[in-house]
């Protein structure tokens, strides 16, 4: 267990680093015109950070169940939450998921932002959703895991 937390706790010093480069201008300029995709990819990793945080600490303290069969999920998690992170951020872009109806012009990219947390924050039901939007947009059906998904709810 604890190497796990260690990983998370790295993780977000990671995070917090790579974060910290760009107020110092230390972001490569061929990475300036990405910002938005950067920050959308570290704070959906900091959403599953604090989701693997919070379970740690539930499973070990809380219900005293801890499982070392589940210490691969720990080490992927955030790296799932990060690729959602880019997920969302391409859905904005493209303009297939609609944060509000009319963009507020000083609103920034928190929309953005908090949208890409959310996502990063509960991988499973934004997968889900984000399948939902592939089937009404596309016609592409669900994947047998959110199949298999909606029929445990």
């Amino acid at each position: 267990m604890k190497k796990v937390v260690t990983y998370q706790i790295f993780i977000l010093l990671l995070i917090g680093f790579i974060w910290i480069q760009g107020p110092i201008g230390n972001y490569p300029i061929w990475l300036t015109d990405y910002i938005l995709a950067v920050n959308c990819v570290l704070i959906a990793t900091i959403g599953g950070v604090l989701y693997c945080l919070r379970a740690i600490y539930l499973n070990k303290c809380v219900r005293k169940s801890w499982d070392k069969d589940w210490e691969t999920w720990y080490y992927i998690r955030p790296i799932t939450s990060a690729l959602s992170g880019v997920a969302a951020y391409i859905f904005l872009k493209a303009g297939l998921v609609v944060l509000e109806a009319s963009q507020e012009t000083n609103s920034g990219d928190f929309g953005f932002l908090a949208f890409a947390f959310i996502a990063g924050l509960n991988v499973d039901k934004f997968v889900v959703k984000i399948e939902e939007i592939a089937k009404a947009t596309f016609g592409i059906e669900k994947s047998r895991t959110a199949i298999d998904s909606d029929k445990k709810e």
